[in-house]
C-alpha cells in the first residue's frame, strides 16, 4: 500500500447527514420541548399554582411522549444538551455521521475511576474545585460517552457550526443549539484540560506558574506577538531560495518497494551515496537516487558468539553516520525497552566489520547515554569528524574520539575497549528528564524533555540554557531544528509543536533563542494535528514519533515540509503553509493556532520512521526530496507526481 491522501482541513459537511429528515423532527420536537419547557417554568412560578406535583407529572409525561433524552439539571446547570453523532464506516465509501442521541446532556465531572460508573463521581458541572484532587476531570455525554479530559482526544472545534468533534473509542461529534453554548463547553474544556494536566485550577496566577510571565502569550495566544511568524512567511530574505511547496494536485507516487530482512529499528539516511535500515539482522546497505532508495544487496550482519562486550548483549536500535558517511556508530540498549547504552559500536562501512567498540566514561567512572547525535547538520559529511554529542536523562556532552592529546586513539593496540573523551559538557541535578536532542547548522543545541519543556543551548556552553521553553505538559519525544535554527519542532504523542525562535534584541538586531534570551516579547506556537476521524483510523498505536523537518545542510535552502509518523500512516505538513497566519485553517479558531493540512501516505503495517532524503536529491521539477518509509519488513520511497487529483476525505 501506499496511497496518499490529500489533507487540506477537511470539514465534515451538515448538508448530508447533520440536516437530514430526522435531523428536522428533531428540531421540530427540541422547538416543542423548550415551549413546553419555558411554560413549565412559568407555571411552577406561579404563586396562584396548587397542584404542582400534578403539573410536573403532566409535563414530565408529555416529555416522555415526544421520545427525548433528557438529563437531569443538576449536571452542571442550566440547559446542558447536545446532539451527539458518531461516524461510523471508516474510511469505506459508504463512511457518514449518524445521530447517536438526539438530545443528550453532558457534564464535566470528577472521577477517580475514569471508566467507572456514575457512583465513583465526585463533582459535577465544570471545573470548580480547586486543584489537589487526584481525580481527574472526564467529560460525560449522554449514556455513551465518558472520556478523560486530555490531547488524546484530538477534539477538533469547528465555531462557525457550533460543533466539536472528538475521539473516544470511536468518533464522535458534539452540536451546540447557541453560540454561547459553544463557547461555554470550550472554556470548560480548556479549563479542564490545565487541571488535569498540571493538577491546578486554571486560575491566572496558575498560568503565571505555569509558564512564566515571559511565556504567558502561550497560554493567552490572542495576547501573543506574532510579528514573527509573519516576518518569516515570506521568506524572500536576501539569498535564501524561494520555492514551490507541495501542491494539492500533486501525488506522493510509489517508486520503489522493497522487503527488508526483518525486524526494523530504524532509517538511516545519507547525503551522499547511500542510506541504511538498522534491523535484527545487521545493517542493510540501500543506494540513493532522485527517485528514493534501492536495496544494493548487501547486509553487514552482526555476530555476538564470540565477543564477551557489554555492549553486544542486544542488537543496535540506532545508527550514526559519521567521517562523509564511511563509518557509522551503532548503539545498543543495555535493557529491551531502555534506550540508555554503555558504549557504541564503530562500524567501518567499507569494510563492513566493526573496527572497535567504545566506552562511554567520565572520571574514571562507567556512565551511560541514551542518545547520540551529529555536532551539526552537515558534521556527518566532514571526513576529519571525531567529535558526536551526547545526551542522558540529565547530561548533555560532547564526546571525542582522539585522545587527551587530540590524537586519534589507535584501535589495534588498545588492550580493552578505547573510552571517550568526555570533552565538553554538564551533569545537571536530577530532574532535568531529558529525552531527545537535535542540532543546528552551526552547532548550537535543542533539547526536549518529560516534563515538555524545551531547552535551547548556544554551541559555546552547554551548561545553561540560553532560552527554556515551558511546552504544553506532554512530554517531547522526539525534537528537530532547521538548518538555520530559526524553527523547532518537537514531537509529542497527540501532536508536534512548532516554535518560533526569532525575537529583536534591544539593539534592534533579530536574533534566535540560541544566541540569546528572549525577553517577553515570544510567540505563541503553532500546532500540528490530526482530525479526530484520522486519528481513530491511524491504528492501535496511534501516537506521534519522529517529527522532522526536511533535510538541508546548506545556507541560503529551506526547509519546505514536515513529515511525522503515526500508526499506518506517515504524515506530511507544508511547512510554508503552517507559518503562514492567514492559513484558512486557522480562521474561527480558539487558542494556539492548529493546522489540520495535511497529506497522509498509508501503509498496512506500522511505521517505524520516515524521512525526506537530503535536499540534493529534490529534482529540479520537484517540491521535495523523495520521502522513504520504513516499516518492520519493507522500505518504501515515494516522488512527486504533478498530474494526478488526489482524493480529500471528509
Amino acid at each position: 500500500m501506499g496511497t496518499s491522501h490529500s489533507r487540506e482541513g477537511s470539514d465534515l459537511s451538515d448538508s448530508d447527514d447533520y440536516h437530514s429528515e430526522t435531523e428536522d423532527r428533531d428540531e421540530e420536537e427540541e422547538e416543542e420541548y423548550e415551549e413546553v419547557h419555558y411554560d413549565a417554568v412559568e407555571r411552577q412560578e406561579t404563586p396562584q399554582t396548587t397542584s404542582s406535583n400534578r403539573t410536573i407529572d403532566d409535563i414530565d409525561t408529555k416529555l416522555k411522549s415526544l421520545k427525548l433524552k433528557y438529563g437531569d439539571a443538576s449536571q452542571g446547570g442550566g440547559d446542558r444538551r447536545v446532539k451527539l453523532y458518531l461516524h461510523i464506516g471508516g474510511n469505506s465509501p459508504k463512511a457518514k455521521w449518524i445521530v447517536s442521541e438526539k438530545s443528550a446532556s453532558y457534564a464535566f465531572v470528577r472521577s477517580s475511576e475514569i471508566g467507572g460508573g456514575g457512583d465513583s463521581d465526585e463533582d459535577e458541572g465544570g471545573s470548580s474545585s480547586g486543584g489537589g484532587n487526584n481525580s481527574l476531570w472526564i467529560l460525560r455525554v449522554g449514556a455513551k460517552v465518558r472520556a478523560r479530559v486530555s490531547t488524546e482526544m484530538q477534539l477538533k472545534m469547528f465555531a462557525d457550526q457550533r460543533r466539536v468533534d472528538f475521539v473516544d473509542s470511536g468518533v464522535w461529534a458534539l452540536r451546540f443549539s447557541t453560540d454561547e453554548e459553544f463557547r461555554k463547553f470550550v472554556n470548560e474544556y480548556n479549563d479542564c484540560l490545565f487541571e488535569n494536566v498540571y493538577g491546578l485550577k486554571a486560575t491566572e496566577e496558575s498560568k503565571v506558574k505555569v509558564y512564566g510571565k515571559d511565556f504567558i502569550g502561550w497560554a493567552k495566544p490572542e495576547t501573543a506577538d506574532d510579528s514573527m511568524w509573519e516576518d518569516a512567511e515570506g521568506g524572500d530574505a536576501a539569498g535564501e531560495e524561494k520555492f514551490s511547496p507541495l501542491r494539492a494536485n500533486q501525488d506522493l507516487m510509489e517508486e520503489f518497494e522493497e522487503a527488508a530482512n526483518g525486524g526494523v529499528h530504524s532509517l538511516t539516511l545519507g547525503a551522499l551515496d547511500n542510506s541504511f535500515l538498522v534491523s535484527d539482522l545487521g545493517v542493510q546497505v540501500y543506494r540513493n537516487n532522485q527517485k528514493g532508495i534501492h536495496g544494493k544487496g548487501i547486509c553487514v550482519s552482526f555476530d555476538h558468539r564470540n565477543s564477551g562486550s557489554s555492549l553486544t548483549k542486544s542488537n543496535p536500535k540506532k545508527g550514526m553516520l559519521m567521517r562523509a558517511e564511511t563509518n557509522m556508530m551503532l548503539m545498543s540498549p543495555m535493557k529491551e525497552g531502555k534506550p540508555h547504552s554503555t558504549g557504541i559500536r564503530q562500524l567501518d562501512i567499507e569494510t563492513g566489520k566493526i573496527v572497535t567498540e567504545w566506552k562511554f566514561e567520565k572520571d574514571g567512572t562507567e556512565i551511560t547515554m541514551r542518545d547520540i547525535t551529529n555536532d551539526n547538520k552537515a558534521s556527518q559529511l566532514d571526513p576529519s569528524e571525531s567529535t558526536f554529542l551526547g545526551l542522558d536523562d540529565n547530561r548533555l556532552c560532547q564526546w571525542d574520539m582522539r585522545d587527551k592529546s587530540g590524537i586519534v586513539q589507535d584501535i589495534a593496540k588498545a588492550s580493552d575497549s578505547p573510552v571517550l573523551q568526555w570533552s565538553e559538557g554538564h551533569q545537571f541535578s536530577r530532574g532535568t528528564n531529558f529525552q531527545c536532542f537535535a542540532s543546528t547548522g552551526d552547532g548550537s543545541i535543542v533539547v526536549g524533555s518529560l516534563d515538555g519543556k524545551i531547552r535551547l543551548y548556544s554551541r559555546r556552553s552547554l551548561r545553561q540554557a540560553k532560552t527554556a521553553f515551558p511546552g504544553l505538559g506532554s512530554p517531547i519525544t522526539h525534537v528537530d531544528v532547521t538548518y538555520d535554527g530559526k524553527w523547532v519542532l518537537g514531537t509529542t504523542d497527540t501532536y508536534l509543536i512548532l516554535i518560533c525562535t526569532l525575537f529583536t534584541d534591544k539593539d534592534g538586531k533579530t536574533k534566535t533563542g540560541f544566541g540569546g534570551r528572549m525577553g517577553n516579547k515570544i510567540p505563541a506556537p503553532r500546532l500540528l494535528k490530526l482530525i479526530p476521524l484520522d486519528s481513530h483510523l491511524a491504528g492501535g498505536n496511534n501516537k506521534f514519533h519522529g517529527g522532522h523537518f526536511s533535510w538541508v545542510t546548506e545556507n541560503g535552502r529551506q526547509e519546505r515540509h514536515i513529515v511525522a509518523t503515526v500508526g499506518k500512516f506517515s504524515v506530511i505538513w507544508d511547512f510554508q503553509q503552517v507559518k503562514n497566519s492567514g492559513h484558512h485553517c486557522y480562521k474561527n479558531q480558539q487558542g494556539l493556532k492548529s493546522c489540520y493540512c495535511y497529506k497522509i501516505v498509508l501503509k498496512d503495517e506500522s511505521i517505524v520512521e520516515s524521512r525526506f532524503m537530503h535536499d540534493n536529491y529534490a529534482v529540479s521539477n520537484s517540491p521535495e526530496a523523495p520521502l522513504v518509509v520504513a516499516t518492520p519488513m519493507k522500505v518504501s520511497s515515494f516522488s512527486l507526481s504533478g498530474s494526478k487529483q488526489q482524493r480529500s476525505r471528509g
